[in-house]
């Protein structure tokens, strides 16, 4: 008997499909035991996934059986049957035709037609084909597009503004710790009046879960932070949520990681396709490759999708 594998996925329906495919089966064919149905978490955070054991069923029905045995009985019978011999047919000879007599005299074609003249063949002279110029036309130069100029970032220096900003994101980040059940989760958030930024930071005892896959559960939860921060506010303040120093590492990990595709770029002189990264992660990329003589880095795609791609320089 077959062995239950182990499958998970976001949903059950897609675990089951994912057995299927890897077992090359229909889903009438498995025998299958939920482990968990799996949840989607609040926004993303906390989800987890449907877990399933499935195996194949063997099929041993009456019909598959009887289609066996008349399949090996029809062999059988092919075999013993003795394959008749081809007789040779030999070549008919054809009826001569009978030899048809007429007492009408022959008419030689020589003497009934007499011979004309042949026409001369008239030449067919070429006309002449007169192209007319065309005028040509003036092109018009190309209109440039406006560059738009990004406004400055306009800095909050009164005090009683900035309390209410780093207030408003304190408590709505509590709220949402508060219902994920993380216990005590201190928060610290200060205002950079050199940049603009708000800066938030928290620390915990399980933060792995706040950060995410690659962080994109921080970066759901900062743009969410920022949602709340600039409501009914007439200037854009940044929001920017780290915890355990995550923001740093991640960054020294992406130059790396730039430095080492730009080298096999440099080495293959084969253009190299990144995974889909936020705009902040995009931007790190471009900043570490800028100087590079040897590639260039461009950004395609479209979000959430958008990534970077590292090739080398046309000279």
């Amino acid at each position: 008997m077959n062995e239950y594998m182990q499958f998970s996925a976001k949903t059950k329906n897609e675990a089951i499909t994912k057995a299927c495919i890897e077992l090359g089966v229909t889903s009438d064919q498995l025998d299958i035991q939920v482990i968990s149905e799996g949840s989607s978490g609040f926004f993303g955070i906390g989800s987890k996934p449907a877990i399933i054991k499935a195996r194949k069923v063997e099929d041993h029905s009456e019909e598959k059986e009887l289609e066996e045995i008349v399949a090996s009985v029809k062999l059988d019978a092919f075999k013993d049957e003795p394959k008749p011999e081809q007789k040779k047919s030999s070549p008919k000879p054809a009826p001569k035709a009978p030899a048809r007599t007429s007492n009408k005299q022959e008419v030689k074609p020589e003497a009934a037609r007499e011979e004309k003249p042949a026409k001369p063949v008239r030449e067919k002279q070429p006309k002449e084909r007169v192209y007319k110029e065309k005028p040509v036309r003036e092109l018009k130069p190309a209109k440039e597009k406006p560059v738009r100029v990004s406004k400055p970032i306009e800095i909050i220096t009164d005090p009683a503004e900035i309390k209410e900003i780093e207030e408003r994101a304190s408590v709505f980040l509590h709220d949402v710790f508060a219902s994920m059940d993380l216990g005590e989760v201190q928060i610290t958030s200060k205002y950079n009046t050199t940049d603009g930024c708000l800066e938030v930071d928290f620390e915990g005892q399980d933060m792995g879960i706040l950060i995410g896959k690659r962080g994109q559960t921080l970066d759901s939860l900062q743009y969410l932070t920022s949602l709340v921060v600039n409501k009914g506010k007439s200037d854009y303040i940044r929001v920017k949520l780290d915890t355990e120093d995550y923001r740093r590492r991640r960054k020294e990990t992406l130059e790396n990681l730039a430095r080492g595709i730009a080298y096999k770029v440099k080495k293959t002189r084969k253009s190299v396709v990144l995974e889909p990264m936020n705009p902040y992660e995009r931007r790190i990329i471009h900043s570490a490759l800028q100087g590079n003589k040897f590639v260039e880095t461009v950004s395609e795609g479209e979000e959430p999708y958008r990534h970077v791609v590292v090739k080398l320089k046309r000279y």
